[in-house]
């Protein structure tokens, strides 16, 4: 299949809503690209119209993407493009989805810390209530002190999840 590939730099327009589905947990948000073009004329920056496009990001990209991204803060998607049409209130309409395959802040635009995530097992991680549901991720590092517990040995914090 021929899938239309793209990049978007923009800004996270809307907040992250993070759902648990069948086939894997899904992450959706609305990004906004404004195209900025040099005036000669005025020797001044101009924005020009705005274009917005729903992400979705499932399994484990839409898992992080939830726990790191926030409104407002600029950002890089790549993805499959997919143009809808449909027709609401007697009108037809145009929707613009991308299904992300990454999801990064734009670094030329400020900075990031990067935390690794890994999955965890069957068991629940230490620090968590015998029978609670354990969280899919712990962050790098974590699950060394998971088995350390196990071992006898005295686990110095709990583990991060992301949900």
């Amino acid at each position: 299949m021929n899938d239309t590939m793209v990049t978007l730099a923009g800004n996270v327009a809307t907040a992250v809503e993070y759902r648990d589905t069948l086939s894997g947990g899904v992450a959706r948000f609305r990004l906004a690209v404004t195209a900025r073009r040099w005036d000669r004329e005025r020797g001044l920056w101009s924005d020009g119209g705005t274009s917005f496009y729903t992400v979705s990001a499932w399994r484990s990209l839409g898992a992080n993407l939830a726990a790191s991204v926030s409104v407002g803060e600029p950002v890089l998607v790549h993805g499959r493009l997919k143009v809808r049409e449909e027709e609401r209130d007697g009108r037809r309409k145009t929707f613009v989805d991308v299904a992300a395959t990454a999801v990064g802040h734009d670094l030329s635009r400020g900075t990031a810390a990067f935390r690794r995530a890994t999955r965890t097992g069957s068991r629940p991680p230490s620090g968590t209530e015998e029978g609670a549901e354990p969280g899919p991720w712990t962050a790098a590092g974590e699950e060394g002190k998971e088995q350390g517990a196990e071992e006898g040995k005295a686990a110095s914090s709990s583990p991060v999840t992301v949900s």
